[in-house]
């Protein structure tokens, strides 16, 4: 077999500043290793370097969501089939040692011989805007929270008369008072430096909430253009929605079935039976933002009375479940509909067409709130886009077609 027609697996150990990849033919022969700088030259160099061998077939890599989010997405670029690899077994690392070379054959290894077949996420359009964006936003809230702790230690520590007008205050309360501390006097006075220290600290919180409501005005925005029928589903705001997104990626369709998400979540039960013993346990590995935001997402149905969620859970304590059994069951059920909305995306009537199918028809809103079981607010909110709402927005276009057959502009809109 000449060159030319063999087939080639790479494999590449990622970091910060060097890529360590080697190369194996299909019965697993280790053909050469090599170091290559992270740049995109050095990225150029490490794809002629694998096709040098032979027809490339796949490449495994590791920590593409990493150092090796730059190769990964150079690879694809190329069309390159690249599948994401984990850190070599433990068992493995401990009996054969520890090295570049020995990790980049590893994960040559794992692509060829099917252990590794996730593809990395693309990495290249909204939804990546979307992850950073939130990066942001949740450190700014973890910075704030901070500082509240903070403000609340120096008031219990704080001299009588400042403790005793701060103390019963909640924390919105506090940081508008202390902000608005005037500063007089030596700063070597324990109440002069305390006044400083807390006016200082509660204009950073308020910097901080400014900050935060830019952020999350802009996550609102975004995740409703990438995803409305997910941003409309019940309970998902739009840090739930960011979070799904992430984890999704920016090419939903490397999911292969809705299983597979709800495992990539955390939320699929684990088979644990032994001889006659046949049992599930719970699964505790998966991305556990996205477990959160599942479990966020029941929560807001439990607590605003679903209908479908309150049979449901009614149903299942006849059954003698426990509430938090329940929960589990609820978020596996959650990952089956988000996968739905993620993967294939049903449209979402425009706020702003409703809205101008409404006026073609000289419609108001109390009319349209009394027919659809709402409040006039709710359905103003949902025109204007500032509400999310799937199943209000196609009930809205259904009863709009029915009540207003003789406006052009209705007849349009349900004709889309």
């Amino acid at each position: 077999m000449t060159e030319v027609d063999r087939v080639v697996i790479g494999g590449v150990d990622t970091h910060k500043d060097v890529h360590v990849a080697a190369v194996i033919d299909e019965v697993g022969k280790i053909l050469d290793t090599g170091s290559f700088a992270t740049s995109a030259k050095g990225c150029r160099e490490l794809l002629a370097w694998l096709n040098s061998f032979g027809r490339l077939a796949k490449v495994g890599v590791e920590g593409t969501g990493s150092y090796g989010a730059g190769l990964a997405r150079h690879l694809a670029r190329e069309g390159v089939d690249v599948v994401e690899v984990n850190r070599p077994n433990r068992q493995a690392r401990r009996r054969r040692g520890k090295s570049d070379t020995i990790d980049a054959e590893a994960a040559a290894r794992a692509a060829l011989n099917g252990e590794a077949t996730v593809i990395p996420k693309a990495q290249g359009s909204l939804v990546e805007s979307i992850r950073v964006l939130r990066v942001a936003f949740t450190s700014a809230r973890d910075s704030r929270t901070r500082v509240a702790l903070k403000i609340r230690d120096l008031v219990v520590t704080a001299p009588d008369q400042l403790r005793t007008v701060l103390g019963p205050l909640s924390t919105a309360e506090r940081v508008a008072r202390a902000a608005r501390f005037q500063v007089a006097g030596d700063v070597a006075d324990p109440v002069v430096g305390t006044k400083l220290a807390l006016r200082t600290l509660a204009r950073r919180y308020e910097a901080l909430s400014t900050e935060m409501a830019g952020l999350e005005a802009t996550l609102d925005e975004l995740t409703a253009r990438a995803n409305p029928a997910l941003r409309g589903a019940k309970g998902v705001g739009p840090d739930v929605a960011a979070i799904l997104l992430t984890a999704a990626g920016d090419n939903p369709d490397r999911l292969r079935s809705e299983s597979a998400f709800a495992a990539m979540c955390g939320v699929s039960p684990i088979e644990a039976s032994s001889g006659k013993t046949v049992r599930h346990r719970l699964n505790r590995s998966g991305n556990r933002q996205a477990n959160h935001a599942l479990w966020r997402i029941v929560m807001v149905r439990l607590s605003t009375g679903d209908p479908a969620t309150k049979t449901y859970v009614e149903r299942r304590r006849a059954e003698g479940k426990s509430l938090r059994e329940i929960v589990r069951c609820l978020k596996r059920y959650v990952a089956r509909e988000v996968y739905r909305h993620l993967v294939d995306p049903q449209p979402v009537p425009v706020g702003a067409d409703l809205r101008a199918a409404r006026l073609d028809a000289r419609i108001s809103l109390q009319t349209v709130a009394d027919a659809l079981g709402s409040w006039p607010t709710r359905i103003s909110e949902l025109e204007r886009g500032l509400k999310h709402d799937t199943a209000l927005a196609r009930r809205y276009m259904t009863w709009l077609a029915e009540h207003a057959k003789d406006a052009p502009k209705a007849r349009c809109l349900i004709a889309t």
